[in-house]
């Protein structure tokens, strides 16, 4: 009732009209109460003030985070899986290295599917060999590797472990920052633990890279990447497919000799059949067997291509004999050329790479049709 009453009191003490005011209105004026007072008045209370303040410092302070974020340098992007990583996609995710003018960049961060994906297996004391491949069938520069994969739906990465010497690992980083080539797996670079880093190659790759067929290679082969996309090309009735130059032989059980096999009294006096070892080709629900598989779950032998050989004898998968990965000089059909069976891939393979990719056969003799092939 005091609200209304002062309002009325604030003019000549009648209604507008001049007709006199019901008798429950009071002429005389009121003193407006506290309630009244504390609406009207143009003082702000101190604890809205601060509030207000506060929220316009926080306000500020993430608009200028936001801004500072923006400008500043981002780090490259790493693609892992677990410690396994991706130098090539993360190299190019990053926006500084946009130089191809259009799209083709595109869907590297997404992983792309692809027919193939080709570990080139390689080890700390194989920086010359690496080089010689750099100089022949593999691109040196990144711009390149992209463009050959653009061209044969595979992927290609050199596949290294980890090593307990910081020097070699401090080498090992500058040639990535060089030429952004690499597959990084989390296992200990080492001869006699070669089917552990198979197998850790395997699974990272199947996590990392989207294919239809995984490929391991050794850094000693001349490869036609255009012939192998051909021979993956081909249409398949088996899903789980294991394709390399199949052989047997005898079982190695003297310690003294090179392929020595410490678990040999589990196989008996022959191998059963099973791929060359510098390089066979894996389909996709093959691998993803294997990725699947248990830690210790799979037995390893001495030898890295019997170990492999045993867990497809046991996963039934369809083995597909192909003699063009393991053809001994160039031909107009051959897919990887090494010294077969002289050793496991070229002898003196630095110089052997070089010297191959000077022959018009090897180099630039055409690609067959896939009926051909």
């Amino acid at each position: 009732m005091s609200l209304c009453s002062h309002r009325f009191s604030a003019g000549s003490g009648g209604s507008a009209g001049g007709a006199p005011l019901p008798s429950f209105y009071s002429s005389k004026p009121v003193k407006p109460s506290k309630l009244f007072y504390s609406f009207s008045s143009s003082r702000t209370p101190l604890p809205l003030l601060v509030f207000s303040l506060l929220c316009l410092f926080i306000g500020l302070a993430g608009t200028l985070f936001a801004i500072s974020t923006i400008r500043r340098n981002q780090p490259l992007p790493v693609f892992r899986c677990g410690k396994s990583e991706d130098t090539f996609r993360a190299f190019y995710s990053s926006s500084d290295f946009a130089k191809l003018g259009d799209d083709s960049s595109k869907g590297l961060v997404d992983s792309p599917k692809l027919l193939g994906f080709v570990g080139i297996q390689t080890g700390f004391e194989s920086g010359e060999r690496r080089a010689a491949l750099r100089n022949t069938w593999f691109p040196s520069d990144p711009e390149g590797l992209l463009r050959l994969e653009q061209a044969t739906g595979l992927g290609f990465k050199f596949v290294i472990g980890k090593s307990k010497d910081a020097k070699k690992m401090a080498m090992l980083e500058k040639e990535i920052e060089k030429y952004r080539d690499f597959m990084l797996i989390d296992v200990e670079e080492e001869y006699l633990k070669l089917p552990y880093k198979t197998l850790a190659f395997f699974k990272a790759a199947f996590m990392l890279f989207k294919a239809d067929y995984y490929v391991k290679a050794d850094d000693d082969i001349y490869l036609r990447p255009d012939r192998l996309a051909t021979l993956l090309a081909k249409e398949r009735r088996e899903k789980m497919t294991y394709i390399g130059c199949m052989k047997k032989g005898p079982v190695i059980t003297d310690p003294k000799l090179k392929w020595y096999e410490k678990s040999g009294h589990l196989i008996g006096n022959e191998y059963f059949l099973h791929a060359y070892g510098p390089i066979y080709v894996l389909s996709a629900e093959v691998v993803a067997s294997l990725a699947a598989a248990r830690n210790n779950s799979l037995r390893m032998f001495n030898n890295e291509d019997v170990t492999i050989g045993s867990w497809m004898l046991a996963m039934n998968v369809h083995h597909e004999d192909n003699r063009a990965i393991c053809d001994p000089r160039c031909t107009p059909t051959s897919i990887a050329v090494w010294d077969i069976p002289r050793c496991s891939g070229l002898c003196n393979p630095a110089t052997k790479l070089r010297e191959l990719h000077k022959i018009g056969m090897c180099s630039k003799s055409p690609t067959l049709p896939p009926d051909d092939v």
